[in-house]
């Protein structure tokens, strides 16, 4: 057998010049500063009292580059210490540090700044609109939710391995922090993080309303007129489903599905139904799913009577995990039951048709699912540990991860969106692809130019990328 001595005459040094690693920082950098979010965030800073040596705007931006490309600390902000020659000199972690300080410990200063982002990314949904994919509409059972904005809302817990302000034990026995955050389906962009203790409650009716109001205003006004809010089990309170009713009004249509705990008056109002209430149920494509069916509740079940909302109740065989929590009328049925509340009516959604059927309503409150996709990248980027002992830098730092968010998802929608690999991958194959790509740095003829090795595979959707990001329009 033939055996190549590949390390024959290899040696290693240290000493190379003019090299950049993590030459994806580029792409991120260039997509904030281009969409003007560099800018925004730079103007609410600058209306402290106090004159820092860094523009704390680009601090923040700087750091959440950083934390896309994987940093986990502030410390890690060194990571684009060798791109000196690129971006200039990095800020130090104590910079950092006091710039989160100041932004998580200000309630006025985290207004300006959501304010800002909102600003932002109605400039950044307009370019979104004008590229080849135009706006990523979401489609449920092979319907397209056109004019339809879908917000997801849930909680995650984020663990502390050591003893932090805020921290404390989780319903999960576990001890750390419990946030409540809102998503955008659409771009998965992240809109609201509200950092809470790890004690707080899933269903803390005040803590939703806050996510939620500070959801809505992270969406563009022209894009407010069609809202779908989805949130799990936790958003089923009298207050959460009163105020999401009265968010309609003559300009605006906002409808909901909400996970809905089954009681035993619910239970009673299942067995009631006859067989021939039950209709297959669909899968995410459109095609009918035979082992689980959907079926109407609403008049049957005299518990939706004080909530006004309708009542959607589906059924599935149970899995072996399912087997140790069954009812008693689960185990009689064979049946594993799951029930959604909703105000999608008989005319359903506006310009979706068969919106109001309950196989439908079913498949779309179960496309909520993929809110925990979006629990898991920004885990990715961020939130998998806080890395402070304070709670306004960690305050500070859920908004740094939100800003990654952000800028990931702007980079994906403006410069890779006809990629199908990179357009949708998850953070850790962007990393190996694009953002911890190496290049070199060289000056000629009074320019710099950074040259990506001719092999790399991912090459073109590199040039393309920073192609894209720099002919858009420079922010008014």
């Amino acid at each position: 057998m033939k055996r190549t001595r590949w390390d024959h005459r290899l040696s290693v040094a240290g000493n190379a010049r003019g090299l950049v690693g993590h030459a994806g920082a580029v792409l991120l950098r260039k997509c904030a500063d281009q969409t003007g979010l560099t800018t925004e965030l730079g103007a609410v800073f600058a209306r402290l009292e106090s004159s820092p040596l860094w523009d704390r705007g680009v601090v923040m931006v700087q750091l959440a580059v950083a934390i896309v490309l994987g940093a986990t600390s502030m410390r890690q902000i060194s990571v684009l210490a060798h791109q000196a020659e690129v971006f200039g000199d990095p800020p130090s972690d104590s910079t950092v540090r006091r710039a989160l300080e100041t932004a998580g410990g200000d309630p006025v200063l985290l207004g300006r700044v959501a304010r800002a982002r909102a600003k932002v990314r109605g400039r950044v949904w307009e370019l979104i609109e004008a590229t080849g994919a135009g706006f990523p509409w979401l489609v449920v059972a092979g319907k397209v939710l056109t004019g339809w904005v879908v917000i997801d809302i849930d909680a995650t817990l984020i663990t502390a391995h050591s003893d932090k302000q805020g921290a404390s034990a989780t319903f999960k026995r576990g001890f750390g922090f419990h946030p409540l955050a809102a998503w955008c389906a659409n771009t998965h962009e992240s809109l609201a993080m509200l950092l809470r203790t790890g004690s707080a409650g899933s269903n803390t009716v005040v803590d939703h309303l806050d996510v939620l109001a500070a959801a809505i205003a992270q969406i563009p006004a022209a894009r407010r007129a069609k809202l779908l809010i989805r949130i799990d089990g936790a958003g089923a309170t009298h207050d959460l489903l009163n105020r999401l009713q009265a968010l309609n009004t003559t300009r605006r249509t906002v409808r909901f599905t909400v996970g809905w705990t089954i009681t035993e008056v619910d239970e009673a109002a299942i067995a009631a139904l006859p067989a021939a209430a039950w209709d297959v149920g669909l899968c995410q494509d459109g095609t009918l799913a035979g082992s689980a069916h959907a079926a109407e509740l609403t008049g049957v079940n005299t518990r939706a009577a004080g909530w006004k909302v309708r009542l959607i109740v589906r059924r599935v065989r149970p899995s072996r995990r399912h087997q140790a929590n069954l009812t008693a009328l689960e185990k009689a049925t064979g049946w594993k039951y799951s029930i959604i509340a909703t105000n999608l009516g008989p005319r359903g959604m506006r310009g979706v048709s068969g919106s109001h059927q309950a196989q439908f309503i079913d498949v779309l409150h179960r496309s909520h699912a993929c809110v925990e996709d979006r629990v898991r990248t920004n885990k990715a980027m961020g939130l998998r540990n806080l890395p402070s002992a304070t709670w306004t830098v960690n305050v500070g730092w859920v908004l740094a991860a939100n800003l990654a968010a952000d800028i990931d998802a702007w980079t994906r929608l403006l410069g890779l969106y006809d990629d199908i690999d990179l357009g949708k991958a998850e953070p850790q194959t962007l990393r190996y692809c694009l953002w911890h790509l190496p290049a070199r740095l060289v000056s000629h003829a009074g320019r710099r130019i950074l040259k990506i090795s001719v092999t790399w595979p991912w090459k073109s959707a590199f040039v393309t990328c920073w192609q894209r990001l720099c002919a858009l329009p420079a922010p008014g």
